[in-house]
């Protein structure tokens, strides 16, 4: 009894002390159930089609767009070129658009409290932790090889996207059967996984336990599109030089292991804004975020995130720009169609 009692004034304090990564932590956790609701919906909503009406009707959550974006990139390319905004998967070029900007004034604020891919690496690394006692860092020569990956991958898209599709062809992808129900594709990948997907999926889940974010650091392409925004410094974690004791609780407290303590300022596309450098800093007024120059509230930079999240989103509902124009006819008939390819 009064070890758990010990047990719970730790955690007590560990929470008043560190405020900012308990919201972060809660508001990870409540995306990761709101998604996981939104995955069951649109798993009914499948069935009832799958099933020629057997089950009962469920209405399409258009957030699951959110998981398309390489549609999102193409319907981007065309709505930029062309002024022609994707009537097909209208919430993933919403998504899209306002989790690239956002990277501007937030830096990668996405990435760390809204990522269900960044919430599960930070999961899967924190449990890589407790196991093996600690978090590995690849050698400097190897973490900047390895940092390139996600830009060449992210210049490949760009390149196949920008350069060698025209307008036309994107707009033709765009109203392909393929396309119209990659979010079901994308599902059903998922629910009956293949052995490649389950060989990539299991060997990014134990590097994940030895190397913290080790997806989110090398290889998200959509992080390090987002990360390019921070290289415009609206937004900076900044050091006092001199009032830092050169602790280095700020190097140990960063997920992606920039070594925060050697710089006047955090510049790197790789920040993604969590905070945990600055809760870590037992020195007041050493570390702080800045926007313009001038010293900011460690909160404002996730609540203005979400704060601007739900009016995008509240307009685009507003405006027409987050429901398919796909009918529920067309829907069944391209779901019955992709069954009978697949059986």
């Amino acid at each position: 009894m009064k070890i758990e009692l010990n047990v719970r004034k730790q955690l007590r304090r560990r929470m008043l002390k560190n405020p900012v990564q308990l919201a972060r932590n809660i508001t990870q956790l409540g995306i990761a159930v709101f998604l996981v609701y939104i995955g069951i919906q649109f798993y009914q909503f499948y069935l009832h089609f799958a099933t020629a009406g057997e089950t009962a009707f469920v209405e399409r959550p258009a957030a699951v767009e959110g998981f398309l974006p390489i549609s999102a990139l193409l319907a981007f390319k065309l709505w930029i070129t062309t002024g022609f905004f994707d009537p097909i998967h209208p919430a993933g070029l919403v998504l899209f658009t306002f989790f690239v900007a956002s990277g501007f004034i937030f830096r990668r604020t996405f990435c760390s409290w809204f990522c269900p891919v960044g919430t599960v690496s930070e999961w899967v690394g924190n449990l890589g932790k407790k196991l093996f006692k600690r978090n590995y860092n690849p050698p400097k020569w190897l973490r900047w090889f390895l940092y390139s990956l996600k830009y060449l991958i992210l210049v490949f898209f760009f390149k196949v996207i920008f350069i060698d599709w025209a307008a036309d062809d994107a707009f033709s992808f765009l109203n392909t059967p393929y396309n119209k129900i990659a979010d079901v594709k994308m599902m059903l990948f998922f629910i009956d996984i293949g052995k490649i997907g389950f060989i990539v999926i299991a060997a990014l889940i134990i590097l994940s336990l030895f190397i913290k974010h080790f997806w989110c650091r090398f290889l998200c392409p959509y992080g390090a599109l987002i990360g390019l925004g921070s290289l415009f410094r609206l937004t900076k974690i900044t050091r006092d030089e001199t009032s830092c004791i050169d602790c280095q609780a700020c190097n140990r407290a960063c997920p992606n292991k920039i070594s925060v303590s050697t710089q006047k300022a955090v510049l790197t596309p790789e920040c993604t804004a969590c905070m945990q450098c600055i809760e870590a800093c037992p020195v007041n007024d050493t570390l702080n975020m800045t926007i313009a120059t001038k010293k900011s509230n460690r909160w404002l930079l996730p609540l203005g995130f979400f704060a601007l999240f739900f009016i995008v989103v509240l307009v685009a509902k507003l405006t027409g720009h987050w429901q398919t124009n796909i009918t529920n006819e067309e829907f069944e008939y391209l779901i019955q169609m992709l069954l009978q390819t697949i059986n």
